[in-house]
Order: C-alpha cells, then sequence, then structure tokens
C-alpha cells in the first residue's frame, strides 16, 4: 500500500468517525454532561462545605524582657525581621500543607472532559477540513458554511485548551498564599484569601463542565443544522442560509 493510499485511508477514517460523533456521541455526552452537574459534587453545595483546614497553626506570641518588668534599655536590641520579613519559616510544626482535597477530587473529575473535548474538537476540525473543495469561482456559498462551522471549532479547542492553564494558576495562587500564611501565620486576611481563592475555583470548575456541555450542545447544534452543506459544500442551491 503506498503512501498516498494511506493517507486517504486515513482521511476516510477522520470522516466516518468524525460524523459518528456528532451524530452519536455528541448527545450522549451533553446528556451525561448533564447528570454530572445534578450530583450532589456541584449541584445546591454550599461554599463551606470545601473548606478545609491549613494545618498551619497559630504560634505563641514572642514575649520580650519576660523575667524583667522594667522597659529595655536604649543598648537593647531587637530583632526587626519579625517585623519586616515575617516568620522565618523553617519546617512546618505539623508537617506538610495539603492541597484542598475536595476540589483536587473535583479537578480530577473535570479533567477528563476537559481533554475530551479537545480531541473531540481536534477531530472535527479536521474532517470539515478534509471536505473543504478546492477553490473555484462561484458556488462557494457552501464553503463559506464549512469555514464558518471550523472557526466556531477551533474556537471551541482553544477554549478548551485554557481550561487547562486555568486549573494550574489556581495551584500556583493557592500555593503562594499558602506560603504566606505560613509565613504571616498571625493574619487571619491570609488564610481568609485561602477559602475565598477555593471557592472561586469551586464555582469555576462548576462553571467549566457547564461550558464544555454548552460548547458540545452548540457543536452539535450547528454541525446537524447544516451537515448537508458541510459534507457537499457545492450544489445547485446556493440559496440556502446558515441557522
Amino acid at each position: 500500500m503506498s503512501d498516498t493510499t494511506k493517507v486517504q485511508e486515513y482521511k476516510d477514517n477522520v470522516k466516518g468517525e468524525a460524523e459518528q460523533l456528532v451524530l452519536k456521541g455528541f448527545p450522549e455526552t451533553i446528556v451525561r454532561l448533564n447528570s454530572i452537574l445534578e450530583t450532589k459534587q456541584f449541584k445546591n453545595r454550599k461554599f463551606s462545605d470545601i473548606h478545609q483546614d491549613l494545618n498551619i497553626p497559630v504560634p505563641d506570641p514572642i514575649l520580650l524582657n519576660c523575667h524583667n518588668d522594667m522597659p529595655p534599655t536604649k543598648k537593647t536590641k531587637f530583632d526587626n525581621s519579625l517585623s519586616q520579613d515575617g516568620t522565618k519559616v523553617m519546617i512546618i510544626p505539623t508537617g506538610s500543607v495539603p492541597t484542598n482535597k475536595n476540589l483536587v477530587e473535583l479537578i480530577e473529575n473535570v479533567k477528563p472532559h476537559i481533554r475530551k473535548l479537545v480531541e473531540d474538537s481536534n477531530l472535527m476540525k479536521m474532517w470539515i477540513s478534509f471536505m473543504i473543495p478546492k477553490i473555484e469561482d462561484g458556488n462557494n456559498f457552501g464553503v463559506s458554511i464549512q469555514e464558518d462551522t471550523l472557526a466556531e471549532v477551533q474556537s471551541v479547542e482553544a477554549e478548551a485548551a485554557a481550561f487547562f492553564d486555568q486549573i494550574s494558576r489556581y495551584f500556583i495562587s493557592r500555593g503562594k498564599l499558602v506560603s504566606k500564611v505560613a509565613k504571616y501565620p498571625h493574619i487571619e486576611d491570609y488564610r481568609r484569601a485561602v477559602e475565598e481563592l477555593d471557592e472561586k475555583e469551586y464555582l469555576s470548575l462548576w462553571l467549566v463542565l457547564s461550558e464544555i456541555r454548552n460548547r458540545y450542545c452548540a457543536l452539535h447544534d450547528i454541525v446537524v443544522k447544516n451537515l448537508d452543506k458541510i459534507k457537499k459544500p457545492r450544489s445547485n442551491n446556493a440559496t440556502e442560509s446558515l441557522y
């Protein structure tokens, strides 16, 4: 079998897989995502349910001149590092600071759906690209439908890939805040900031899963409505319009 024949076979396989994906796979995925969004992990869950202790205790205050009731003399030297640089963290007294296990569990559940949307979008992108005919004068209305659909698919693919970056940025931001808590354990605002960040990420994960479902719905809708033009962009009827 020649390389040209193998390439054509690959293209034919992509076309068959993509069409089955749109007509059968997309509806199944939409129903499955709707079911997940109705589970107790996402529906009617309180923000307080995802809070987690940082495992960083508040140290006892440092008592200066505890054996002397007299005020310090001018010769007494104070260590200003505590007020300027915070507490020197050599080791966390209770061990490591864990990630938020509730959010990690949600992230591990959401990530496979992000990956699948990226892969499905890529397959659809190749499918539509393979069906775009050679450039000719006139009767290009169907081709414009293909190009508009392709642009939508590419937009979905890029958006889905960005969801991964959003997750990594959450862990980076949380790590920086936790280090602040370790350095300034007496300041409650940093501890509260960690809780607020966790709540924001929980809401973002719900939104990501909802957007994945919505993108599948949008792609399924536009492709099914214009399937004939996508598969056969050039015909005698050039008056049909894109929905």
